[in-house]
């Protein structure tokens, strides 16, 4: 069973919030960005790599990889996973990934989105796919930091 110490829901995904605050809040010494754009994109790899602690490694996978391979972490990878959407989770989930557990943190307003949080905008694909979790036994909270106080987000929906 791999070491999944927190799934994070995080459309910048890599970023100082993510990569310092709460790596070292939870004791993670492997983040795994899980985006099928991302993980065939080495000047965005790059880019987020930089905010990193030099003791704290980094994987880009696709998806479909991710829920291939992360069986076969070792135990001393404490693991963080980082993905954009709801619907990536959801792809995880269904592919046999080991998610108990999501922190939403960051999903940004756009056209047909509404903001149900300060940082957390939805549409309907978003909804279906918080309900479809929920219905997997995955506890969903919106929290941007460790220190705040996690909200169940299905009393904004």
């Amino acid at each position: 069973m791999p070491n999944i110490l927190l799934t994070r829901i995080d459309n910048r995904l890599v970023h100082g919030q993510v990569g310092v605050t709460w790596v070292n809040h939870l004791g993670a010494n492997l983040i795994v960005v899980a985006n099928d754009e991302v993980a065939e994109d080495e000047v965005q790899q790059d880019l987020m790599e930089m905010v990193l602690p030099e003791a704290i490694g980094v994987r880009f996978f696709s998806i479909q990889t991710t829920a291939d391979i992360i069986h076969d972490a070792a135990e001393d990878q404490y693991i963080f996973l980082v993905v954009k959407t709801p619907q990536d989770v959801l792809r995880l989930v269904q592919g046999g990934v080991p998610i108990d557990r999501v922190n939403i943190g960051n999903m940004h307003y756009s056209e047909g989105k509404t903001q149900i949080y300060s940082t957390v905008s939805v549409d309907d694909t978003d909804k279906e796919a918080f309900r479809k979790l929920k219905e997997h036994g995955v506890k969903l909270e919106v929290r941007r930091v460790p220190d705040e106080r996690p909200d169940d987000i299905y009393k904004f929906l």
